[in-house]
């Protein structure tokens, strides 16, 4: 059997290694050149090639597919000095990578030549163990992981949708997190805002919302705006955050809520419940429809009764409220296909889900200019 030093030396023999100095050239040309650096996290911490994808050869042979989908593309790896690189294209190829290349001397000769590189921002030690499942998928990565320790997310309302959202995006690590609510805990919301116990009766549910928040994830800043939103201070408040979850349970701040996101370009992830019957849609201004192009008017009082008149499930909130955080980390990290021009229903009662198109109004008063919903379903107006 081989060892080391002629198993390296019969692969540098099968492998072709540009020098660094070829690479960057190359680059500078506009080549669609992949490049791929295999080494440690800590080693990147110091540095990496404007534009390497970074897989280290623990997590290599289970997630090259995901990180280099293309077989056929063309791919530079590289690591320290040009040795671990060269077993890592040999094993491209053995996967069925056509055209591989492993670059001589590596980083380390890349930086004594001058060349630039970035040093990235990364995870610690307790982040990643944290968010080691986020990590992992492809689509999130330690990249998307950074995106949303960055983020700042108001919900409105901590109530029956805001408490499963409110949960979900502290788990998943949003850095801030807004609450506006100037109600208090009543014995009566615990069929369903799962946020609070029975501890907190009459406790401010802002409050109450962060110290289970706190409980739940420390690092999460937590922003209590204890007051109601109106017209008069809902611009100011919204403008400090990316994404707004509208948990509210009237059409009134709904459509103050809308009116405002839209020239601030803020999206707004819309839930509602009615009984059995839940809705999530999410409005991106100036990439589909906003909430008056889906209702451009209140329906009547007696055609939209609360939850306190009505009822709700009290499991319903939970689904939706849930749904809600999906499409806000959707629109945070980048990726999957947000409910933006759609109208997403859930039937409690027979557990189905259904969908409504729907466009803009061109004569919409707030978004204008493009169509109208092919269907207006019947309004479910409560959240909490």
């Amino acid at each position: 059997m081989a060892n080391f030093r002629e198993l390296l030396k019969q692969l540098k023999q099968e492998i072709d290694e540009p020098t660094a100095e070829v690479v960057r050239a190359r680059l500078e040309a506009g080549e669609p050149l992949r490049l791929l650096d295999v080494r440690e996290d800590d080693e990147v911490a110091g540095g990496i090639l404007p534009g390497a994808a970074h897989l280290s050869r623990a997590h290599f042979e289970s997630r090259i597919e995901d990180v280099v989908p293309d077989k056929n593309s063309e791919v530079v790896v590289y690591c320290a000095s040009g040795v671990r690189s060269v077993f890592s294209a040999k094993t491209l190829k053995d996967l069925g990578y056509t055209n591989v290349s492993s670059m001589a001397g590596g980083f380390n000769r890349w930086r004594d030549l001058g060349f630039d590189f970035s040093v990235p921002r990364m995870l610690d030690a307790s982040e990643r163990e944290r968010y080691a499942r986020h990590i992992i998928l492809p689509q999130v990565g330690e990249e998307g992981q950074l995106k949303l320790l960055d983020s700042k997310v108001l919900v409105i309302g901590a109530g029956g949708l805001g408490s499963p959202a409110l949960l979900y995006l502290a788990a998943a690590g949003v850095g801030t997190i807004g609450i506006i609510d100037n109600d208090v805990v009543d014995d009566s919301n615990l069929q369903r805002q799962v946020i609070h116990s029975t501890d907190r009766i009459g406790v401010l549910k802002a409050e109450s919302a962060k110290q289970t928040i706190k409980g739940i994830n420390p690092d999460v800043n937590v922003e209590i705006h204890a007051f109601r939103l109106d017209a008069s201070n809902v611009t100011e408040v919204i403008s400090q955050y990316d994404v707004i979850v509208d948990g509210t349970d009237n059409f009134d701040t709904r459509y103050i809520v809308n009116d405002a996101a839209v020239p601030l370009g803020k999206p707004v992830i819309h839930g509602s419940i009615f009984r059995f019957e839940g809705m999530v849609s999410t409005f991106v201004p100036g990439d589909g429809p906003c909430y008056r192009c889906l209702y451009p008017e209140a329906p009547p009082p007696e055609l939209a009764p609360s939850c306190s008149e009505a009822g709700v499930l009290g499991v319903l909130p939970g689904i939706v409220g849930s749904l809600q955080a999906n499409e806000a980390l959707k629109l945070l990290i980048g990726y999957g296909d947000p409910l933006v021009g759609r109208l997403l229903t859930f039937d409690a009662q027979s557990t189905r889900f259904a969908e409504v198109k729907v466009r803009k109004d061109p004569h919409c008063s707030v978004c204008g200019d493009v169509q109208v919903p092919e269907t207006v379903p019947a309004a479910a107006p409560a959240t909490v």
